[in-house]
């Protein structure tokens, strides 16, 4: 169900018509669909309901602590890469036995809050990481529960910047090292093997590649007579963008799973973000001015690539809607940019859209994941505001960074 839509020609984000927003709210501003974050995370966790996976949100997606103590109340755990992201998660009171760490550059500090806060796997991507956490365990008097990501030379077919399985990419261990590290941890008395980890990239909608990552597994797991006790099958999970683009099929994946986890004691971990978030979050924006030039109108927001990287970072499509949609589309051509000073600082092109004016107002759809926590200070511009909507209730649940703030650090 789409809790993000057109009624009546205005669009409304549950019960509140965004239009009733841009008077509370100062724009740009990000609004997030509480019952769109549920809808979502509901039908991810039933359609694996069979096997009762452990759900860690990717924290990186989004980091808003008032949508992770959400995320929390729904059963979540939290995949985390940084020990910024594992703090915000026990603050939203995100239990530590369901919080993964990855990341290929754990620095000494980020290990020794994990393993203090006896969270349920690091898991590692280097000979050298292992031998760092084995050593400061030692000195804790501990003994670490880890994973190891394999790189299972698998891609998505998804854009080169989000694809991380490949062989030629920096995270996991290759086929060949991840079996003889297996056998060189069996001798760190402080570390616990008790995971395989694997995450092959982002905006995946096939499950071909990760049909071709089970069958790996499962010859890691025949070569190595290793019953890991937990299977973290990363995310990667993609959403539709465009109107005409199909989403990942979960019930076939689920099926998969099953398929794969017979006759293995085994408990999955799945770190979806994007598929939980994605399309729950919109960017409210104002047009500024409309400029003619060269039989194109270039429409001028106050959101700029600081706000929404993803277009200008991985050519990324968001599609755009008035807030009001008002007669017949005009067949000109427009160009949606933002007021930053790069070339690369624009949205989209429409050859044909609603007839706008300055002064008024459009969203962009699908931002939830990786547009605010993507966002900066470039140019020296403010971080803006995040609204959650519950319903016919509306409130801020991040703050709109003030100019004093700004420029006095």
């Amino acid at each position: 169900m789409n809790y993000i839509r057109l009624r009546k020609n205005n669009l409304y984000v549950d019960n509140i018509s965004t239009l009733k927003l841009v008077k509370k709210y100062e724009t740009p501003f990000y609004c997030y669909s509480l019952s769109q974050l549920k809808n979502n995370y509901y039908r991810f966790n039933n359609a694996f309901k069979e096997i009762e996976p452990i759900i860690c949100f990717s924290v990186k997606s989004n980091a808003n602590l008032n949508l992770l103590r959400e995320l929390k109340k729904m059963g979540a755990g939290a995949d985390v890469v940084s020990i910024g992201e594992l703090f915000k998660a026990i603050k939203a009171g995100i239990n530590p036995n369901k919080i993964v760490f990855s990341g290929i550059g754990k620095t000494e500090k980020e290990i020794k809050a994990a393993i203090k806060k006896n969270i349920l796997l690091i898991n590692i991507e280097s000979e050298s990481e292992a031998n760092l956490i084995n050593s400061i365990s030692k000195k804790f008097s501990k003994k670490t529960s880890i994973g190891i990501r394999l790189n299972p030379n698998v891609t998505g077919k998804t854009h080169q910047k989000i694809s991380t399985g490949g062989k030629d990419e920096k995270f996991g261990l290759v086929y060949k090292d991840f079996i003889n590290l297996c056998k060189k941890i069996n001798k760190m008395k402080n570390l616990h093997l008790k995971g395989i980890s694997v995450h092959i990239g982002s905006q995946i909608t096939s499950v071909e590649p990760f049909k071709k990552v089970l069958i790996i597994i499962d010859k890691i797991i025949n070569k190595t007579k290793i019953n890991f006790e937990f299977i973290d099958l990363g995310g990667g999970m993609g959403i539709s963008y465009l109107k005409k683009e199909k989403q990942i099929n979960l019930k076939k994946y689920a099926k998969l799973v099953n398929k794969f986890l017979k006759n293995k004691d085994s408990k999955i971990i799945f770190e979806p973000g994007r598929f939980i978030i994605g399309n729950a979050g919109i960017l409210i924006t104002k047009i500024i001015y409309i400029k003619k030039s060269n039989n194109r109108n270039f429409v001028i927001l106050d959101a700029g690539m600081n706000n929404l990287m993803r277009p200008a970072l991985y050519n990324a499509h968001h599609e755009i809607v008035s807030l009001k949609k008002t007669g017949k589309s005009l067949r000109e051509n427009f160009k949606f940019v933002g007021p930053v000073c790069e070339s690369s600082d624009k949205f989209s092109d429409k050859k044909n859209f609603s007839n706008i004016r300055e002064g008024e107002y459009v969203a962009l759809l699908n931002v939830g994941a990786y547009g605010m926590s993507l966002s900066s200070n470039y140019n020296t511009r403010p971080t803006i505001a995040e609204v959650m909507v519950s319903g016919s209730k509306h409130k801020i649940i991040k703050k709109r960074q003030s100019l004093e703030n700004l420029i006095n650090n």
